[in-house]
């Protein structure tokens, strides 16, 4: 009998640890950490370090995650409405709001105070300043009344390039910036692809996604804007950053593949989770031509 409480109280243990996981929704965190490296790499013009890189990486995840928790406890009741996202730690109740809470706060805290100490000051303050944009701009404003949420929420995503900078230079010079703006262009379409194949859910939940407000056609249309937006300001890199050839024929080629699949989802809306995945691992390569263009560079 006292085996079975055992087993049982483990098992309880880690659906919670799994819950407390699932609320810092660690892919979105993967793809946030694809674009601080290589802005880490291309600041230093070489490798800047393993332990500055691993110091960044955990401060980033820590603050991403805080943002990405308290997002999750101020959408519970959205989140409880649309299908997608029902079965959340909080909609499910296998956690207390007042546990996210503690937890989100806990890991903005720590995300903070990690970066200030092994990285630099302003890399911290920028990591949580874009915590505090996404919760405070995006997610309690933007989000439930404005469709155009994700285009400004956006700045929240693009800023690690600017976190991995200043951790190496202590300074956010314009290299930076277009790879705050490439992520920046990149997002709109990425998650709208999304927002299409559950715009029925957003539309229950009375979230104004620009597919819910103003259609798919529409939508569509703005995808390929930003793409090719995307697409403009990945080749603006070359002569802002001195990229070599490397870097130059992946953005060429990238970018032709992504605002090929926009355009080819304006004709055929129903490819939009195909464009959703393909846009991830756009921007993933990119910023791998990146680190590697400068670390060839640096080796040659």
């Amino acid at each position: 009998m006292a085996t079975g409480v055992v087993v049982e109280r483990e098992l309880v243990g880690h659906a919670r640890l799994a819950a407390y996981l699932a609320l810092t929704k660690p892919r979105i965190i993967e793809l946030l950490l694809i674009t601080t490296v290589p802005a880490m790499v291309l600041a230093a013009r070489g490798w800047p370090g393993t332990w500055l890189v691993v110091a960044t990486l955990i401060g980033g995840t820590m603050s991403a995650a805080g943002a990405n928790t308290l997002n999750c406890y101020l959408d519970r009741d959205i989140d409880g409405v649309m299908g997608r996202t029902a079965r959340r730690p909080l909609p499910s109740h296998v956690l207390a709001p007042r546990d996210a809470l503690v937890f989100g706060l806990l890991l903005g805290v720590l995300g903070f105070l990690w970066l200030g100490a092994f990285t630099t000051w302003l890399a911290a303050s920028l990591s949580t300043g874009a915590l505090l944009f996404y919760v405070f701009v995006y997610t309690l404003w933007l989000k439930r009344h404005s469709d155009q949420n994700i285009v400004i929420g956006g700045a929240a995503g693009a800023a690690p390039a600017l976190v991995g900078w200043a951790a190496v230079t202590d300074r956010v010079d314009l290299p930076a910036w277009v790879l705050f703006a490439v992520v920046f262009y990149w997002t709109p379409p990425h998650f709208w692809a999304l927002a299409i194949r559950y715009r029925d859910d957003y539309a229950a939940a009375g979230v104004p996604m620009l597919p819910v407000a103003r259609g798919v056609e529409t939508t569509t249309k703005q995808m390929v804007l930003y793409a090719g937006l995307t697409a403009i300001a990945s080749l603006l890199l070359v002569p802002v950053a001195g990229m070599g050839w490397i870097y130059l024929l992946a953005a060429i080629g990238l970018g032709a593949w992504f605002v090929g699949g926009s355009l080819r989802v304006l004709f055929e809306p129903e490819r939009t989770m195909v464009l959703f995945t393909n846009s991830t691992y756009y921007l993933g390569l990119l910023f791998l031509a990146v680190m590697a263009d400068m670390l060839v560079a640096s080796i040659g």
